[in-house]
């Protein structure tokens, strides 16, 4: 029972090892052999180019209404109208708000009463005066009376004119805070007013920028709700100090604001354009395989002359990045003009395999790529 135990075991042993032969015999055929080859990658190439970037600082800003106010109530008075719908525009000095005058009305009459009776008196002391009918003790008691008369109507005119709220300059309206009835004290909120276009755009920037900074700069905007949109503006006003705490200066902007889609309050991401350009050489963001032990690309090379095969092979070589700018990044080093890289589906390349470009399907590169195109 042993020596067949034995027997088949080494039946086993015998029958792997030639199966094992016969497989690296096969296997060292195939590496030395004339037919094994790999085939080349089909790629897709761009070229390094040379461009002139603008040169641009970054913020982050706020808008600001260069007119806006909470209209309120100047005199204590019963709301009696409302003359306007919230989120409207108005023209300056629209009447927004009444409030109860009909006592005053009343008092006003009096005194135009009183006004009227003053002025004839003052009159018919002023024709007699000429006359030397009268003392001129009796001629200046008239007019000190006319003249008490005629200020103390027109101050109940002006406590009319008070309790019709009005727009103090043309804008949109926001939402109502009084309702018909309602008892406004002086002081008390009607509706907040802004004047939306243009707008002012505030932002900071280190006090090192202050020299690249200048009044008449233009300024890029852009906004999560403005989505694919910017907007430009002018520096209007750079502020003489610099904050102690920050070390940063304040700059505002002014910008058109036509669709009024920009408001106060929002915050936006401002771009002041300098006037000087740099030269940089530019790639195509997917030619660079990102790692953290350095960043790389694949440049094609034209066969050698002695070359059977005749086809491109690839060199990768590590490169330093600068800005990146929609679907295109600038190289600092590593790259010279005119050279050529690959410029999708690196992560199956490497380093020196033989390769077909074919750009029939190669991708489209923008400076401002939309959201469809990402």
């Amino acid at each position: 029972m042993i020596k067949r135990t034995i027997f088949i075991l080494l039946g086993l042993v015998v029958i792997i090892g030639g199966l094992a032969g016969i497989k690296n015999l096969q296997f060292s055929a195939m590496k030395n052999g004339p037919k094994f080859q790999m085939p080349p990658e089909t790629v897709t190439s761009a070229i390094v180019t040379a461009e002139d970037w603008e040169r641009s600082l970054s913020s982050i800003g706020s808008l600001q209404a260069i007119k806006g106010v909470l209209v309120s109530a100047e005199v204590p008075g019963k709301v009696v109208s409302i003359s306007f719908e919230a989120g409207t525009e108005v023209k300056a000095n629209a009447v927004l708000v009444r409030l109860d005058s009909k006592s005053e009305q009343a008092q006003f009459a009096a005194a135009k009463a009183r006004l009227d009776f003053a002025k004839i008196r003052f009159q018919r002391s002023k024709a007699l005066l000429k006359k030397n009918t009268i003392s001129q003790s009796e001629y200046d008691s008239a007019d000190s009376e006319y003249k008490l008369a005629k200020a103390e109507a027109e101050t109940i005119r002006v406590l009319i004119n008070k309790k019709a709220i009005k727009a103090p300059f043309s804008g949109q309206l926001g939402l109502r805070e009084v309702n018909l009835g309602q008892y406004l004290q002086t002081g008390d909120p009607v509706v907040t007013l802004q004047s939306l276009d243009p707008v002012f755009v505030n932002f900071s920037l280190p006090q090192q920028d202050l020299a690249k900074i200048s009044v008449g700069a233009v300024v890029r905007l852009t906004s999560d709700a403005m989505v694919g949109k910017t907007v430009e503006g002018k520096i209007t006003a750079i502020s003489p100090e610099v904050d102690s705490r920050s070390r940063n200066i304040s700059v505002q902007a002014t910008v058109a604001n036509p669709e009024k889609n920009m408001l106060p309050g929002m915050f936006v991401k401002v771009e002041l354009v300098l006037p000087e350009k740099e030269n940089v050489l530019v790639i195509p963001s997917m030619a660079v395989s990102f790692a953290t032990f350095g960043n790389s690309v694949f440049l094609i090379e034209e066969p050698e002359a002695n070359s059977k095969q005749g086809l491109k092979t690839l060199k990768q070589v590590f490169v330093r990045l600068g800005e990146r700018r929609g679907d295109f990044v600038s190289v600092i080093e590593g790259v010279t003009e005119g050279d050529i890289v690959v410029s999708s589906g690196i992560f199956k390349l490497r380093n020196g395999i033989a390769v077909v470009v074919d750009n029939k399907l190669s991708p489209t590169f923008e400076y401002a790529p939309s959201v469809e195109d990402n």
